[in-house]
């Protein structure tokens, strides 16, 4: 069984930065792609970014150039940076990591108000 622990979700002005972190339960350096989802009230749950074991990225066109992706494998973590957040990114973020299946986390909610 693999957990994902996420935190540093919070509330923040707009145009201000926060870090996600997913902690793993299990090495990720097996896990084949790893990354971070939201979901808004009302919305759909929609990828922000991945990452896979390799290193390469994917971002959502509405993050890109302010969010970045990265991983840790030595304290099996991933990260998500988050700058020049706007109202439009208030939602939950989800961890996911797949190996054969993929795991989601709790998720964590991120306010973006004045």
């Amino acid at each position: 069984q693999v957990q994902l622990v996420e935190s540093g979700g919070g509330l923040v002005q707009p145009g201000g930065s926060l870090r996600l972190s997913c902690a793993a339960s299990k090495t990720i350096f097996t896990f084949t792609l790893m990354g971070w989802y939201r979901q808004a009230p009302g919305k759909q749950r929609e990828l922000v970014a991945t990452i896979t074991s390799g290193g390469s990225t994917n971002y959502a066109d509405s993050v890109k150039g302010r969010f970045t992706i990265s991983r840790d494998n030595g304290k099996n973590t991933v990260y998500l940076q988050m700058s020049s957040l706007k109202p439009e990114d208030t939602a939950v973020y989800y961890c996911n990591a797949v190996r054969v299946i993929g795991y989601w986390g709790q998720g964590t909610q991120v306010t973006v108000s004045s």
